[in-house]
């Protein structure tokens, strides 16, 4: 059976000289600009970010980041993926790429999982503009709730909860 590829696949990566600093904001930031523009070739099927592991649909990828770049909320939903444990907690994959750390929510308190998602989506947010978390924080939640984090004591993981 002779199978013929459907499409191409690149990988945006810095060059030699900037590995390095490739979780820098503004290597990040000119590589997801060059990849809004690549979103734009016809026939594309998806963008994958591998920090990730996502494959985001071309329409998407070009709003989020776009917004993003021009003073928008960090893309957390596409650069970050959000995992549901068997527990219910949410936990992050993608994060370590631009902080170091993880991020596990105990969701117990939300009202459901688009409301966890959105909870773990403003941790992120906060987590990518404040860098690595070395001390608890409480933060604003949804509906006066308090957000409250801190990194376990290894560092790789950020535990919140609301509270």
């Amino acid at each position: 059976m002779d199978i013929k590829p459907q499409g191409e696949a690149i990988a945006l990566a810095p060059g030699p000289h900037l590995v390095e600093g490739r979780a820098m904001m503004p290597v990040v930031r000119a590589l997801a600009g060059l990849g809004t523009r690549l979103a734009e070739l016809p026939g594309l099927l998806a963008v994958s970010w591998l920090p990730a592991r996502s494959w985001i649909e071309p329409g998407y990828f070009r709003k989020v980041v776009s917004d993003w770049l021009n003073g928008g909320a960090f893309p957390a939903l596409g650069l970050t993926t959000l995992h549901r444990q068997n527990d219910g907690k949410m936990v992050s994959l993608g994060l370590h790429y631009f902080t170091g750390q993880e991020l596990t929510l105990d969701a117990g308190e939300a009202r459901d999982t688009a409301e966890a998602a959105r909870i773990a989506v403003r941790l992120i947010n906060e987590l990518v503009l404040s860098g690595p978390l070395r001390q608890r924080i409480d933060l604003p939640g949804p509906a006066g709730a308090r957000l409250i984090a801190e990194p376990r004591p290894d560092g790789a993981m950020v535990m919140a909860r609301i509270g």
